[in-house]
């Protein structure tokens, strides 16, 4: 991370389930200023609140990880709100910041960007032939923004800003919340409960057939780090492990580790998502030396293990 840790560093989202991540590597790597904005503080959908911020904190680099995000249930109880927030956040840190001088922003997407029927595995290539899943088009267009975003700013005004899209990520400290969690820790949550009662069966969402693929918190904090330091290029990037897994195995792998050893039905009137998803992590591992470390179960056992101690 050499050349990132003299800079003063804003790390927005920084109090985050990635962003306090990002911000514990940024300082164990010594970097010494490194601001994270409060949303009680400075709201980033407001332009008043970005400028403030700007002026406080005078960043060199910007890590842009703040979201309003959630599962499939939030993204359909909320497509306005995801879609206008995430926008605003997008669009006026970057016009600020390239107004401020700043010399590099990292901006965190995702990977609900990439269209429905995207060819497996995804390749950064591939992501304007088609339109995103419909649960979560609103949240993945409003971060594709970033993206239009980066290279606009780039082409025009020489502003060093990049674009990286992680995969699912997942790992202790996640949001367990049942109204906004992704599928992990709502499995967790769920099966855990279910093997405490002693209950003979639990229903999980959708079919099962669909494929994802899951990335450890650290790990992506690691790449965006590195992609912050070493990557200085227009092309967006993916940030993942490079497998998949269908969402029927990872219960079959989840109800093992909680402990629940009854029945799974599915409910297949309730949304699958994205059929597939698997990222092509070659661009991240040429660039800048990304290359995730963690092994799924290791990674899924120690966020079951955090859950049992912090629930």
């Amino acid at each position: 991370m050499t050349g990132l840790t003299e800079k003063r560093i804003t790390v927005t989202g920084g109090a985050g389930f990635l962003g306090a991540r990002v911000v514990e590597k940024l300082r164990a790597a010594g970097a010494k200023e490194v601001f994270v904005p409060r949303s009680r503080d400075y709201d980033l959908t407001d332009m008043a609140a970005v400028k403030r911020m700007y002026a406080d904190a005078r960043p060199q680099v910007v890590i842009h990880l703040a979201a309003v995000v959630g599962g499939i249930g939030a993204n359909r109880a909320n497509p306005g709100k995801f879609f206008y927030d995430n926008l605003m956040m997008g669009a006026q840190l970057m016009e600020e910041g390239r107004k401020a001088g700043v010399e590099k922003f990292a901006a965190v997407g995702t990977i609900c960007a990439y269209p429905k029927f995207a060819p497996v595995p995804f390749k950064e290539d591939d992501l304007w032939n088609g339109y995103p899943e419909e649960t979560n088009a609103p949240y993945g267009l409003a971060k594709k923004m970033l993206l239009v975003q980066a290279q606009a700013y780039r082409a025009q005004y020489g502003f060093n800003a990049i674009y990286l899209l992680p995969v699912n990520l997942y790992g202790p400290g996640d949001n367990f919340n049942p109204e906004s969690s992704h599928v992990i820790p709502a499995l967790i949550k769920r099966f855990s409960a279910a093997a405490g009662a002693g209950e003979k069966e639990v229903t999980v969402w959708g079919t099962g057939k669909a494929t994802r693929e899951f990335l450890y918190v650290d790990d992506c904090a690691q790449g965006v780090c590195l992609a912050a330091a070493r990557y200085d290029k227009p092309a967006p990037v993916n940030i993942g492990a490079g497998f998949e897994i269908s969402i029927k195995d990872l219960a079959g792998v989840i109800a093992r580790l909680t402990g629940f050893g009854g029945k799974i039905n599915w409910d297949p009137s309730k949304p699958d998502g994205q059929p597939r998803r698997m990222l092509d992590t070659s661009r991240a591992q040429a660039e800048f030396g990304f290359k995730a470390k963690t092994h799924f179960e290791e990674g899924l056992k120690k966020t079951s293990e955090w859950y049992k101690e912090n629930r």
